[in-house]
């Protein structure tokens, strides 16, 4: 009789240990290697300022008469945005590694 109740509790324990096992694993988070990446802003705002300065020099020179002031600044708007873009989509990107917890 003693040796079936010291079965009997053998197996208990020893179930209850293995139901505990993943309890303990998952109470430990997983840390895992990202790659973040973003792009350069100091190429973005040199984009939009020779942007601007080309389209200014490019809308004066093409209006004429008493326009040449409306030309510059469109031509300034345009060559902003446009610079940007180019300066966006051309622009390198500075990647490295980080660990995360999740």
């Amino acid at each position: 009789m003693p040796n079936k109740l010291i079965a009997s509790a053998s197996l208990v324990v020893a179930a209850l240990s293995v139901a505990a096992a993943p309890m303990v694993a998952s109470a430990q988070p997983h840390r895992h290697r990202v790659q973040v990446c973003g792009a350069s802003t100091g190429a973005k705002n040199t984009g939009t300022v020779v942007g601007a300065v080309t389209g200014g020099l490019l809308g004066n020179a093409v209006s004429h008469g008493g326009g040449r002031t409306g030309g510059t600044l469109i031509g300034a708007g345009v060559g902003a945005v446009a610079g940007h873009q180019i300066a966006k989509h051309n622009g390198s990107t500075h990647c490295h590694y980080e660990w995360r917890r999740g």
